[in-house]
């Protein structure tokens, strides 16, 4: 009962220690808020010192930056590109006639009429001149009295050579009557002996009159050709075209002397008459003459281009004369070797000329297309360097290879992304173009070469590359840099 009373009788120390625990819970929360809200200030006052130290680091990085921008000089960069496996090949050339002669006088003597001049047009076999030559008349006619006498000698021969014959028939018939006697006893031995000698005499006559026959008909031969020959010299007496053209040259005037060996006598060729320039060894004609009908250009080919120019390739060719004409022709044959002094070929193009507008002489040029089985590096012809050691070209190379130390990396990471690092690369032309440089060796078609190198284009120099226009019409946007701004090479190969 007592138990029960206790336990249904209110406690009059609860409420006071439940009083006591509310207030103390009101308090921890209080505090509790106080501390957050004091970290939390904390927190903001370490956020804004550390966004404007942030915000004041930026703003050096970017001076830095933009002081490196203004000191690091910028240049303008092209790549190099390979030149087309088929290409435009122009090369200069002489036209010269496809067929040409030298006229020369055969015979000796004095100029009596002259048919033809410089500039006519002739057919073949036409008469072009004459020559006078009255001893040429005289030794014709003692060639011929020569040609009759030694034929009299043979037709004596002959008669002489019947006579023995039948004088030789008589002692064979007169010995074989003998031989029969002096067997018989009838007559003595010695007068056989007489007839057989008269026999044999006759004999050795007709041996030795056939000797003469054959010697006289030599004779006669002899002299007949000696005619002949001095009928053909006579003959060059008259000067004829040996093929139809047109006479450039002309040498000689009427009544000038004719050597039988050249031209006119005391006159050297290309001083007399209306020549042009003689051309050398060929002087001494009494007429040049060609045929332009179809013309001939010769070139001679560079060693690089010549496996690509082959017979039956057509050609353009261009005069200084006709600036707005051209020339259809074809490539007729080729020399299929390398002269070893001009490391040249030559090349024969033929053109048609029907109208006679080319003349021989004049300076052409002439197209060829030609097939590369190696096309050279194309760079321009700005960007190369003439130093003492040699041809250099300025080219772009990254900062730092991928296996540079550390310390070396911060550095470069102050350099605006963009900077390049120069190195002066030795190459070997080939053609120059004029505007354009051909590269036999030094470059491997990656490269990004300097346009217009100042002084401070120097080896290991820092510079801030910017594409040239063409390098953007070309590759657009180039790999790892902005279009129009920077063309960043591709990184050089390790070990260079």
């Amino acid at each position: 009962m007592e138990d029960y009373t206790q336990k249904i009788s209110p406690d009059p120390n609860k409420a006071a220690r439940t009083k006591e625990s509310a207030h103390n819970g009101a308090r921890t929360t209080r505090r509790a808020i106080l501390v957050f809200g004091l970290l939390l200030l904390v927190f903001a006052a370490l956020f804004v010192y550390g966004y404007r130290h942030y915000q004041q680091r930026v703003r050096v990085v970017e001076a830095t930056v933009r002081t490196l921008e203004n000191s690091i000089p910028v240049v303008n960069v092209e790549k190099a590109r390979r030149a087309p496996a088929n290409f435009e090949l122009t090369l200069p050339g002489n036209i010269t006639p496809v067929t040409e002669a030298y006229i020369y006088a055969r015979a000796s003597g004095y100029v009596r009429r002259r048919l033809a001049d410089i500039g006519d047009r002739v057919r073949e076999g036409q008469l072009l001149a004459e020559i006078e030559a009255p001893e040429m008349e005289q030794q014709v006619q003692q060639a011929r009295a020569a040609l009759a006498q030694s034929g009299k000698q043979l037709e004596q021969s002959k008669a002489d050579l019947a006579e023995v014959r039948a004088r030789m028939e008589l002692a064979r018939v007169t010995w074989d009557r003998y031989r029969v006697l002096v067997d018989h006893g009838a007559v003595s031995r010695q007068e056989g002996d007489q007839q057989l000698a008269a026999f044999r005499s006759a004999s050795a006559a007709v041996n030795s009159v056939e000797a003469r026959i054959g010697s006289a008909e030599q004779n006669v031969k002899a002299s007949r050709a000696s005619l002949e020959r001095l009928v053909a010299l006579q003959d060059f007496l008259k000067v004829r075209a040996p093929f139809g053209g047109v006479i450039t040259a002309r040498n000689f005037d009427v009544g000038a002397l004719i050597s039988g060996s050249g031209g006119s006598l005391g006159q050297t060729a290309g001083t007399g008459g209306l020549s042009g320039p003689s051309t050398g060894a060929q002087g001494g004609e009494l007429f040049r003459i060609a045929q332009t009908g179809v013309v001939r250009v010769l070139v001679n080919v560079p060693e690089s281009d010549a496996p690509g120019i082959r017979a039956g390739q057509p050609a353009v060719v261009t005069a200084q004369a006709f600036p707005s004409r051209q020339f259809q022709g074809k490539i007729t044959r080729t020399a299929n070797a390398v002269d070893i002094s001009s490391r040249t070929m030559l090349a024969e193009i033929q053109v048609q000329n029907p109208d006679l507008v080319l003349l021989p002489g004049m300076f052409v040029q002439v197209r060829l297309m030609s097939a590369r089985v190696a096309p050279p590096l194309l760079i321009p012809g700005n960007c190369v360097l003439a130093t003492p050691k040699g041809l250099r070209v300025a080219v772009l190379e990254d900062l730092l290879s991928q296996d540079a130390p550390s310390p070396d990396r911060s550095r470069a990471r102050s350099y605006p992304p963009q900077a390049k690092r120069i190195h002066l690369q030795e190459i070997q032309v080939g053609r120059d173009y004029g505007q354009e440089l051909e590269v036999i060796s030094g470059l491997q078609g990656w490269e990004y070469v300097v346009l217009n190198p100042g002084d401070e284009i120097e080896e290991g120099a820092v510079v801030q590359p910017r594409a040239s226009a063409r390098s953007e019409e070309a590759g657009g946007q180039h790999r790892g840099g902005q279009a129009g701004q920077s063309a960043p090479p591709r990184q050089a190969p390790a070990g260079r």
